[in-house]
């Protein structure tokens, strides 16, 4: 194996997002937390920006189950692992999900919060 092609990640193509893998990724706490952070940066962030309430091990298995079920796109620049939203791809299959997930989410935590 070539050192590039032991630094690509498989990602599925646009038609093989499944509404149910979704749903399934984003109904974890922490890994809603990850793509509430990653749609209020709008880019790409490092997964060393992240600091999440579990261990190393636990947040690579959630972005793991985020990019195996098409919420987010993953790759290397240098020596870091870059994640952004897959947006434009959610939006196009499911229009409105991500934007009313977001929008629950926030009111829940207002919600809770108070």
């Amino acid at each position: 194996m070539t050192p590039a092609a032991a630094r690509t990640l498989a990602h599925p193509a646009r038609d093989e997002i499944r509404l149910e893998g979704v749903l399934h990724a984003l109904s974890d706490p922490i890994r809603l937390r990850i793509v509430r952070e990653m749609a209020r940066a709008d880019a790409a962030l490092s997964c060393s920006h992240f600091v999440l309430p579990v261990t190393k091990s636990t947040t690579t298995h959630h972005f793991r189950v985020l990019r195996e079920s098409g919420v987010i796109q993953q790759d290397y620049r240098g020596t870091a692992k870059m994640s952004g939203l897959r947006r434009a791809d959610l939006d196009a299959l499911f229009p409105g999900l991500l934007d009313g997930l977001l929008a629950a989410a926030a009111a829940q935590e207002s919600r809770v919060a108070s």
